[in-house]
């Protein structure tokens, strides 16, 4: 294998194994050269790009973190077509010398499909090991070039930006008094399949051999290969990134057409576009502006990508009317901005809880418990932020109707007083709190969405970029804010994030949503080692499992 020249030593030259990787140094390594890159895109020097790109994804340090990434993921136990995971410290360590574009033949992926909301299939392409290695290599070194040619107001599938940012900035387009009163609701047909092949190897600034080659790799099923003359392979740890790609760029064509944001012209239009993934919404002063001279803008844009609009679905709507946006339906009434749940959304997680009181009839409650909270947690958690108080008291009545239905089917022969005795007690103020006694954590309640309190989002910043130096406090200060809201913020977990500046005492990297993490004991409990904060760290997965590896190779070399 070949290394760069430039590379640390600390984390390539004295590393003969998985776990002897310095990474610290690997990441700082890597770092630098992203923030050369994204520097050098901004300033438009593209043979520069180019240069750097190249330097990155022959690095060591590169190759280790796009194996430490695919490796500990969700889909990291999913194979592709041939059969291989890289579970173990070896088969990471001689992966890292297969990370080569010479001779680099990607194989067909394995076509699987999982269901959607509507009741469809959605079709998913699983890669090799080695092909999601290489995505991932190539994803480091296109990143910062897109995080700085992206669209300020596209919010999918970017570092620390979310569909709650969305519709946030929609709520600064539409709530006031004078802000435009009607939208278009842009679909994109069969978005992720269609986009044009030359058009991405022609304009995506990487490797064009690489690129075509992922494209064209085709699928494989029920026994036979499957060509590909179009679309992103979905289910490839870079495509989601092709995409954006290619879908970015818009809001600065409708800026040339009908004046960028708080200039004259822009307050005669009153057009701004917001973008998740594939969906999108622009707004415009009227009906006729955005059928007559804002659709033909987008279609022609669309066209040059091989993508063409859905005339079933791509709708102009009065916001008095309301429409719905990623699980939101935003609507004003008597000319106030409301954001609330839609319909559709409240009853697929309504499906998706009564299919949890099926699946479990004869678990213990703490059980029940367990997998009824994070759904729960979750959905309101996403909501909070708009007029959704109502929706949650519904929520919980529903699911309180469901409790009262599972426990009377265990206890057919009881009395309801005695039913209700043994699943439900009084907490607070709050009666009827269903709960179970854990074997690990003693008792446990089921949360009520309407105790989640209504708090507006504070939305990132659009034109912040994670890959230029003077954003970093800012980026720093955003994940703070990110976790603080989410799930971790509710759990003991936070509170060691906190008390360890937000990174990993043993690479001294930021923990994130992206990396994941693990509580470690710092004394282990069959040695005598408590629970307690005093005794706990968090880490990343890899940090914890190379830990425990060299207290074992150390155990044994004591025995």
């Amino acid at each position: 294998m070949s290394n760069s020249s430039n590379e640390a030593p600390a984390s390539s030259r004295f590393a003969n194994s998985w776990h002897e990787i310095d990474w610290e140094a690997s990441h700082l390594k890597v770092r630098e050269l992203q923030v050369r890159i994204a520097k050098a895109a901004k300033q438009k020097q593209w043979r520069k790009v180019k240069q750097l790109q190249r330097m990155l994804v022959h690095s060591f340090s590169a190759k280790a973190i796009a194996i430490k990434r695919v490796t500990e993921n969700r889909g990291r136990k999913t194979a592709g077509i041939d059969g291989e995971t890289w579970d173990s410290p070896k088969s990471k360590w001689s992966a890292m010398f297969r990370l080569t574009s010479k001779g680099y033949k990607p194989k067909p992926l394995r076509r699987v499909y999982i269901p959607k909301a509507n009741g469809g299939r959605r079709p998913l392409g699983i890669p090799t090991m080695l092909d999601r290695a290489m995505q991932a290599l190539y994803l480091l070194a296109l990143e910062p070039v897109s995080e700085t040619w992206a669209d300020r107001n596209s919010y999918g599938f970017r570092p620390l930006r979310s569909a709650v940012d969305a519709i946030e900035q929609l709520f600064v387009n539409l709530s006031r008094k004078s802000s435009a009163q009607w939208v278009l609701e842009g679909d994109i047909k069969g978005c992720f399949d269609n986009i044009s092949h030359d058009w991405l190897i022609q304009n995506v600034p990487l490797d064009r051999k690489i690129v075509k080659k992922w494209l064209k790799a085709g699928y494989m099923e029920s026994g036979r290969i499957h060509d590909t003359d179009g679309g992103t392979p979905q289910g490839g740890i870079i495509s989601p990134l092709l995409a954006n790609w290619a879908l970015d760029g818009l809001e600065n064509v409708l800026e040339s057409h009908f004046g960028k944001k708080n200039t004259k012209a822009s307050y005669k239009t009153k057009v701004n576009y917001v973008r998740y993934a594939d969906d999108f919404v622009i707004t415009g002063i009227s009906k006729e502006l955005l059928e007559e001279r804002v659709k033909p803008v987008v279609e022609a844009f669309m066209a040059e990508r091989g993508l063409t609009l859905s005339k079933e679905k791509t709708l102009v709507t009065h916001i008095d009317r309301g429409f719905d946006f990623l699980g939101q339906n935003l609507r004003k009434y008597n000319g106030k901005f409301l954001n609330k749940p839609s319909a559709k959304n409240l009853k697929n997680v309504l499906a998706k809880i009564k299919d949890v009181f099926v699946r479990y009839k004869a678990v213990p409650a703490w059980l029940l418990i367990a997998k009824l909270n994070p759904i729960i947690r979750g959905w309101a958690n996403y909501h909070k932020g708009g007029a959704s108080k109502e929706t949650f008291k519904y929520l919980d009545y529903r699911i309180w109707k469901m409790l009262w239905q599972w426990c009377k089917r265990r206890h057919s022969n009881r009395q309801k007083r005695w039913v209700a005795k043994k699943y439900f007690m009084t907490v607070g103020k709050r009666k009827w709190v269903f709960f179970g006694n854990s074997p690990n954590k003693g008792v446990v309640n089921l949360v009520y969405a309407s105790d989640t309190k209504i708090t507006r989002h504070t939305k990132i910043k659009g034109e912040a970029n994670p890959y230029d130096p003077s954003y970093e406090l800012y980026f720093e200060q955003r994940l703070e804010y990110v976790l603080r809201n989410s799930e971790m913020g509710m759990r003991k977990a936070f509170t060691l994030w906190k008390r360890q500046q937000r990174r990993c005492p043993c690479c001294n990297q930021l923990i994130t949503p992206e990396t994941g993490w693990n509580i470690h004991h710092v004394i282990e409990r069959h040695q005598g080692g408590s629970d307690k904060l005093d005794n706990l760290q968090l880490l990343h997965p890899n940090c914890h499992r190379m830990i425990h590896s060299f207290d074992q190779l150390y155990r044994s070399s004591h025995e």
